[in-house]
Parts: structure tokens; C-alpha cells; sequence
């Protein structure tokens, strides 16, 4: 028999993660800049992978035990299967933090290597939502209510950071 854990519909999980996780990276972001303007282009990757990374792990885990465990049982392949499953929550950490690390390596302030990363985190979790009504292959109006939502969503984010940090 096959140990591996498996979801109803891992394709939108996957896709799923991926959005959260871009959201979760631009909340990073604005909440690394509430106090006292924001960290140091390193300091905010370091910030954003590790945040994504403790974020993955905790999803992995409850994948595991809340959802799978007893009735699965709890081996290295199930494991595994549910840490591939939910790596893109993780992965959608890297781009804004590429972002910064860009931004610094052109001379840009922190200030701009924070919005670069922020730009980029909304623009992903835009992206995935549409590739992920795509996938599921929804209508266009779907589609389109998708990448909007997220786009609402991400902006909310913005704003948020605007009030908080005053730039």
C-alpha cells in the first residue's frame, strides 16, 4: 500500500500556499517597518525566509498531525509528500526578498528595497491567485475576480504599510 499522504485537490493547494505565502511576505514587510523605519535590505531577506520557512514548517506539521496522523501513519515518505506539497509557501518568500537584495545591490535606500519587496510580494500573490483559477480552469470572470480580490487584498497591505511607516 502507498504511505503517501495525499489532498482532495493538491494542485490548488499548491497554488494556494504560493498566495498565502506572498501575502504573509508583504505582511512581513510591513510589519518589519513599524517601528522606526524600515531594516536594513539584509536584515529584511533574512526576515522573509525565515518567516516563510518557520510559516512552512508549521503548516507541515499540521498537515501531519492535524489532518493525516492517526489515520495515516506518520512515516518519512508522508512526511516528505506534505513538505513538497506546502514548499510553495515558503518559495513565495524568495522573489520579495530577491527584491530587496536587488534594490540594495543597486545602491537603493532600505526604504525603496522595502517597497521593491513589497511591490513584488502583492504582484506574486496576484499572479498565483490567477494561475490558480486558471489551473482550476474557472471562467474568465473568475479569473478576473481572482486577480482582483488578491490585488484589494495586497493593496490593503500597502495602505497598511503607508499608515504605519508615514512613507
Amino acid at each position: 500500500m502507498n504511505a503517501h499522504v495525499t489532498s482532495a485537490a493538491p494542485e490548488h493547494t499548491e497554488l494556494a500556499g504560493a498566495v498565502y505565502g506572498s501575502l504573509l511576505a508583504a505582511s512581513v514587510v510591513v510589519g518589519s517597518t513599524a517601528e522606526g523605519g524600515p531594516p536594513s535590505a539584509g536584515e529584511l531577506m533574512v526576515l522573509l525566509v525565515c518567516t516563510g520557512v518557520v510559516f512552512w514548517i508549521t503548516h507541515v506539521y499540521a498537515q501531519v498531525v492535524g489532518r493525516g496522523y492517526p489515520a495515516k501513519p506518520l512515516t518519512w515518505a508522508n512526511l516528505r509528500a506534505v513538505a513538497r506539497q506546502e514548499w510553495p509557501l515558503a518559495q513565495a518568500s524568495f522573489p520579495p526578498a530577491i527584491a530587496a537584495a536587488f534594490a540594495s545591490a543597486l545602491g537603493m535606500s532600505d526604504v525603496v528595497a522595502a517597497w521593491s519587496a513589497l511591490g513584488v510580494a502583492v504582484a506574486s500573490q496576484v499572479a498565483w491567485a490567477v494561475a490558480a483559477a486558471v489551473r482550476i480552469h474557472a471562467g474568465r470572470g473568475v479569473v478576473l475576480l481572482s486577480g482582483l480580490a488578491n490585488l484589494v487584498l495586497g493593496l490593503a497591505i500597502v495602505a497598511l504599510k503607508t499608515l504605519i511607516s508615514g512613507k
